[in-house]
C-alpha cells in the first residue's frame, strides 16, 4: 500500500467532500471509496469526514449570505422572510426527531458498502422515473412554495439517513416531486443543508470530539478549507446547470457508481 502524505490526503478528501456534498450523488459513497484507496480509515477518518462537512456548509452560507441576512433582519417586518424561515424550520424538524432517535443505530447498522451501493442505484432509478414523469411545477421559486411542500421535503430528507441516498438527492428530488422547479428545489435544498449538516456535524463531534488533538488542527483545517473552496465552486456551477438541464446525467452516474462499489466489495477492496 502506497503511503500518502497527510497533506495530500487532506486535500484529496476535501475536494471529494466539496465536489460531492451538494450534488445528488452521495458524498458518503465517494468518501468511503477514496478513503479506502488512501488507506485512511477508522475513527479518526470518520471524524475528519464530519469536520470537512462544516467547510462545505460554510460555502452555502457564504453563497446565500445576502438571502440569510435578509431573512434574519426582515423576520419581524417582512412576510416573505418569515415564510422562508418557517418553511426551513418545518422541513428541518423531521430530521431532528429521527436523527436524535436513530443516529447511533444508523451508524452501527447501515454504514456498509452494500447499503451505500444499493442506495446509489435505487436513487438513480428514482431520478430516471421522476424525469420521465416530469412533475407539474406549482412553485417556480422558493418564495412561492407552500407549507405542505416544505414538510414533504423535510420528510424526504429523512430518507438520506440511509447512507448512499444523498441528502442533496433526497431534498432536491423531494422538492421536484412535489412541484418545485429544479432551480427552486435545488436552492431550498442548499438552504436546508445549513441547519441539517451543522446539526448532524455538531452531534457527531460531541460524540467523537475526544479523538481530536492539537496535532490534528492543521490537517483538519486544510481539509476544511479545500472543502469550502471546492463546494463554493460546485454550488455556483450546479445552480447554473439546473436552469437548463435535467437530473438524468446524475441518475446514470449513480447507477454506474453503485455498480462500481458492488464490484469493489466483491473483490474485497471495501
Amino acid at each position: 500500500m502506497i503511503a500518502f502524505s497527510p497533506w495530500l490526503v487532506a486535500i484529496i478528501l476535501g475536494l471529494v467532500e466539496g465536489i460531492t456534498e451538494f450534488l445528488p450523488v452521495s458524498s458518503t459513497g465517494h468518501l468511503i471509496v477514496v478513503s479506502a484507496m488512501l488507506d485512511f480509515t477508522g475513527e479518526r477518518a470518520d471524524t475528519f469526514s464530519v469536520v470537512i462537512q462544516i467547510g462545505a456548509i460554510f460555502a452555502v452560507i457564504w453563497h446565500y449570505r445576502a438571502t440569510l441576512y435578509e431573512m434574519v433582519t426582515g423576520f419581524f417586518t417582512k412576510l416573505e422572510e418569515r415564510r422562508l424561515a418557517g418553511h426551513l424550520l418545518l422541513a428541518f424538524s423531521p430530521a431532528v426527531v429521527l436523527g436524535l432517535l436513530l443516529h447511533d443505530w444508523i451508524k452501527a447498522v447501515l454504514f456498509s458498502p452494500v447499503v451505500v451501493a444499493s442506495a446509489l442505484i435505487v436513487g438513480g432509478v428514482v431520478i430516471l422515473l421522476l424525469e420521465w414523469r416530469r412533475p407539474a411545477v406549482t412553485a417556480p421559486t422558493i418564495e412561492t412554495m407552500s407549507w405542505r411542500q416544505a414538510l414533504m421535503i423535510g420528510l424526504a430528507q429523512c430518507l438520506a439517513m440511509v447512507p448512499g441516498t444523498s441528502r442533496s438527492a433526497a431534498t432536491i428530488l423531494g422538492g421536484y416531486a412535489v412541484g418545485l422547479s429544479r432551480p427552486a428545489a435545488t436552492a431550498f435544498s442548499f438552504l436546508l443543508a445549513i441547519p441539517t449538516i451543522l446539526g448532524a456535524a455538531t452531534l457527531d463531534l460531541v460524540k467523537s470530539g475526544d479523538l481530536l488533538g492539537l496535532d490534528d488542527l492543521a490537517f483538519f483545517a486544510l481539509g476544511t478549507a479545500v472543502a469550502f473552496i471546492s463546494a463554493l465552486m460546485v454550488i455556483r456551477g450546479f445552480l447554473r446547470f439546473v436552469e437548463r438541464h435535467t437530473f438524468v446525467v446524475f441518475a446514470w452516474y449513480r447507477i454506474a457508481f453503485g455498480g462500481f462499489l458492488f464490484g469493489l466489495f466483491a473483490l474485497g477492496i471495501l
